[in-house]
């Protein structure tokens, strides 16, 4: 059986939950026999699950708790600024000598520039980083700002080889500025510029001989390199969209190396262990997750700042929902305890047990985990049975 397959199985609580997907972050920081923190949004939410400057702060908070040389990073994100990813880059690296970025699932563009600034980047069959070319939107249309310099120049080679500029493009270029074009020649460089530096610096600092020549490697064969590789990740005529897959093999062929945590088999199995059960998190109303594995702050739907786990929310309690039947559509007053001892309010049903409720009208079964589950993540309340 399957890891997921398995833990669909056991019907956790959200508590129950958490505790399991600590139990195997605390696995993993122990194999690596270093600290870890994540930073991991749900990449499917209808919320802003991007990297933004309201991720400083909780990432900050959680990375205080942690004080060793060497620290690893589990990174799960669609993108976002590279501008906040250079912020937390800069917090990670005021503390920590030696950097590991573990992605279990997907680090999409700006999460790519983030995992260029690490010393080591560990991958698996199921990891993928993207395309970083910066995306821009103007005129309420999002754009490749490489696709869109790239069309700019054969617009120009056309016009000079012809001698004449195509009527048809007349249109599209009286739309455009030279403030918009410089905005994306700048946003391009500065994606560039970050994953060159931070590659030269970080990733190749223990890069001292050609494997093929067995001579020494200079500081401009360091820059070179990463230069390449920043080229080739920026490239949009080479993936040709923005959301394309880039896997281990694919990196690899661009001579950056990286470690395949699936050949350790302890290693791989707590990772994947871990990487299920935040997906099973995200199943609640949270999207985002920043946590340790003593400590962890949620961000959630209908909620707008972090909430920290030693924050208790006040609602009344018992909390009495109205609760629909899917079948029948009929309506009931559904208790929800989170304290012992508190008798059943007249008219009310209790929050079953099993977490299988039973319509007193039509007699359909709904499963009501999910339900449990997000009001026990949003109140950080465990529901009394």
């Amino acid at each position: 059986m399957g890891v997921y397959s398995d833990y669909l199985g056991k019907q956790f609580s959200f508590d129950e939950l958490s505790n399991e997907r600590k139990k195997q972050l605390q696995r993993i920081s122990n194999i690596r026999r270093r600290d870890i923190i994540v930073y991991a949004s749900n990449i499917n939410a209808s919320a802003p699950n991007s990297i933004d400057y309201s991720d400083v702060l909780p990432f900050s908070d959680q990375l205080s708790n942690l004080n060793s040389e060497d620290i690893d990073i589990i990174l799960e994100t669609p993108g976002g600024l590279a501008e906040v990813v250079e912020d937390l880059v800069r917090l990670v690296r005021k503390k920590h000598k030696n950097v590991g970025i573990i992605v279990p699932g997907t680090a999409k563009s700006a999460g790519t520039i983030f995992a260029m600034a690490a010393d080591e980047i560990l991958m698996g069959d199921l990891s993928a980083l993207g395309p970083i070319d910066a995306q821009i939107v103007s005129n309420g249309k999002r754009f490749s700002a490489d696709a869109f310099l790239e069309g700019l120049n054969k617009i120009r080679k056309d016009a000079s080889n012809k001698k004449a500029l195509e009527l048809a493009y007349i249109p599209m270029l009286q739309n455009l500025s030279p403030g918009e074009i410089q905005h994306c020649e700048n946003a391009q460089q500065f994606s560039k510029t970050l994953v060159t530096n931070w590659l030269k610096e970080y990733k190749f600092k223990d890069w001292n001989i050609h494997e093929t020549s067995q001579t020494p490697v200079t500081q401009e064969d360091k820059v070179k390199r990463a230069e390449e590789i920043a080229k080739m990740l920026c490239n949009h005529g080479k993936w040709l969209t923005h959301g394309r897959s880039i896997k281990m093999q694919d990196l690899q062929e661009m001579k950056l190396a990286i470690t395949d945590y699936s050949q350790n088999t302890e290693l791989n199995d707590a990772i994947t262990r871990y990487y299920t059960l935040l997906q099973m998190s995200f199943e609640t109303n949270i999207y985002k997750i920043y946590e340790t594995t003593q400590s962890q702050i949620y961000r959630s739907i209908n909620q707008t700042p972090p909430v920290n786990n030693n924050i208790l929310q006040n609602l009344p309690n018992p909390l009495i929902a109205d609760y629909e039947c899917g079948k029948c559509k009929s309506h009931y007053k559904m208790q929800i305890n989170f304290e012992e001892h508190f008798p059943i309010v007249d008219g009310a049903i209790p929050f079953p047990s099993n977490n299988k409720f039973k319509c007193p009208t039509c007699g359909a079964e709904s499963d009501v985990l999910g339900l449990r589950q997000q009001l026990e993540a949003q109140t950080n309340k465990r529901i009394v049975d």
